[in-house]
């Protein structure tokens, strides 16, 4: 399904500048997006952050480009079946947001270039050789670095002094799952709390009955880790920690926005207008194996105050001090 409604685009005379700065070809480049869901306000900023990138370096849909955009929604088959179209169209580039697409991409195509963003863990999945020199067919932008994850730890422990205890949500079946849990493991002693692995395939009832059992001890917080099985769940981990009062830190601002008390990760928005000069920069005939893996260069702490009252907590003022965004 084509999807262009939600980009505003600027007079073709304010683009034209712009757009002979990039390469003329003889032919309209196609490219290729497989994101989230189409019907999600996060989902369409952060590709209309990708579009506005390629705007800013001379490639305008329609002009010198065509962008064909496809949305997976969370779901395997919807992706292994859109991932499936538009590899068939043959695109000079395909973007890819998050693992998922991302793998059912790669499983498909060895030769059509690949930019992602927002990967977990792209060495331990197979997405590329190394970080500095990916090799293959793609390359992109990694969702964190593992010693960001002991930040999650000490966040919980700034703004709910009482806890001593915490269960990790993560996905055994990604390699970030393990990755996360074990940085997460290695800083907790230095914080003072006692950390807990809840393995989460993705079935509600199976997150209920696990959160429920983690609750019936006092002293309890969570850490909900970065993962899809874990982030389609998304309202229900916000649910959850709320029906057990349970203080939870979160990897996007997603969960805050929704209700939930902290979350602390790289700035999406950002992250996929970065990935524009790859895509960029492919198009003019560079290898993605030749192109590095980078790391974020901007994360974002979003507070809910509301959600902290709920929870009978005060939020340390040096903390709100950090805080890109508070939700009150």
């Amino acid at each position: 399904m084509r999807r262009r409604e939600f980009i505003t685009f600027v007079s073709g005379a304010a683009v034209w500048p712009l757009t002979a700065r990039a390469e003329q070809p003889d032919r309209m480049r196609l490219i290729g997006v497989l994101t989230g869901v189409a019907d999600d306000p996060n989902a369409r900023a952060r590709n209309a952050a990708f579009v506005r990138g390629l705007q800013e370096l001379g490639w305008v849909d329609g002009r010198n480009i065509r962008i064909d955009y496809r949305w997976g929604g969370g779901d395997a088959d919807t992706i292994r079946r859109v991932a499936t179209e538009l590899v068939a169209l043959a695109p000079d580039v395909i973007f890819a947001g998050g693992g998922p697409a991302t793998e059912r991409l790669l499983q498909l195509t060895r030769t059509v270039p690949i930019v992602f963003a927002g990967v977990p863990d792209p060495v331990g999945s197979g997405f590329v050789v190394r970080l500095s020199r990916p090799g293959g067919n793609a390359t992109g932008f990694m969702l964190f670095e593992y010693n960001l994850t002991g930040k999650w730890l000490e966040l919980l422990k700034q703004v709910a002094p009482y806890v001593t205890r915490a269960a990790v949500l993560r996905d055994p079946a990604i390699t970030a799952g393990i990755g996360q849990f074990a940085a997460i493991q290695s800083a907790a002693p230095s914080v003072g709390i006692e950390v807990s692995a809840i393995n989460i395939s993705g079935d509600p009832s199976e997150i209920e009955r696990a959160v429920s059992e983690f609750a019936r001890e006092p002293n309890g917080g969570l850490i909900i880790t970065a993962g899809s099985a874990l982030f389609t769940n998304l309202k229900l981990m916000v649910a959850l920690a709320a029906r057990y009062k349970l203080p939870a830190v979160y990897t996007t601002r997603e969960y805050a926005v929704s209700g939930g008390l902290i979350s602390y990760g790289p700035d999406l928005i950002v992250m996929f207008g970065r990935a524009a000069s790859y895509a960029d920069r492919i198009l003019k005939g560079e290898k993605p194996g030749e192109l590095p893996v980078q790391a974020p260069t901007k994360y974002e702490l979003v507070i809910n105050l509301k959600t902290a009252k709920a929870l009978g907590l005060t939020v340390p003022a040096s903390l709100l001090a950090q805080a890109n965004e508070v939700i009150e």
